[in-house]
């Protein structure tokens, strides 16, 4: 099962939570569907891939919309004096006809992003670098920053080859189906002169459930040390 379906999709609802979340009634849902489908759509348009944007999740409620921003780079999001940000909400509400509330969030560790893995072997490749070096390189890259497995597969006219193929490297483990590992997942496309080439990314950053262990194990222990009853003196 966990071959074939999407990690993240696959966790959504038990471990991750919607990058969308609000409520709506049926007449309204296929609107506002399509509306954060714009919403995104504008925001990856108008930033490029130089900004490191790996997600985006929108909040909805009455009054507004609040937009969260994962980031790695932040600071061309937000601009000189927060001008950037300023004009971009003011589009989104020319766009959206809403009122727009945009939050930026800061990626520290983004060789461990799949999306912006997945981006940056995309990137190399558009630069004519060979594909092994380029896998390679960001296999060790996240390995590097903590990460407990990274799979990485290319598909295409790899190395401007007639015939497409798909070759795929992994190192540490990518286990699939177990839903409490932190499986993320990115997707991007390459284009080259040769044609479009698909990478697909899955890293495993560890376990949902160690922090939540860690701390029922400490609260365990803490409840058995108790004091020591004082014994009746001897005479």
């Amino acid at each position: 099962m966990g071959q074939k379906v999407r990690p993240t999709g696959f966790r959504t609802g038990i471990m991750l939570d919607w990058n969308s979340r609000w409520f709506a009634n049926k007449r309204d849902f296929a609107e506002l569907l399509i509306e954060d489908k714009k919403i995104r759509d504008f925001i990856r348009a108008k930033f490029g891939k130089k900004s490191g944007i790996a997600k985006t999740q929108i909040d909805r409620t009455q009054e507004k919309v609040t937009i969260y921003i994962w980031s790695a780079r932040v600071g061309i999001i937000i601009g000189k004096k927060g001008g950037e940000i300023d004009k971009l909400t003011a589009e989104l509400e020319n766009l959206t006809h809403r009122r727009i509330e945009i939050k930026t969030m800061e990626i520290t560790r983004p060789e461990r992003d799949a999306q912006l893995v997945a981006e940056d072997i995309g990137e190399q490749l558009e630069k004519r670098q060979s594909f092994r070096r380029t896998m390679k390189r960001a296999m060790d890259q996240t390995m590097e920053g903590g990460a407990k497995g990274i799979r990485i597969q290319l598909s295409g006219r790899l190395g401007g080859a007639e015939m497409a193929r798909q070759e795929s490297v992994m190192a540490g483990s990518i286990p699939l189906s177990t839903l409490r590992a932190k499986i993320d997942y990115g997707v991007n496309e390459a284009k080259t002169a040769q044609g479009h080439i698909g990478i697909k990314v899955w890293i495993n950053n560890g376990d949902y459930l160690d922090s939540e262990e860690v701390s029922n194990a400490a609260d365990a222990q803490a409840s058995k040390v108790q004091k020591k009853p004082k014994g009746k003196a001897k005479r």
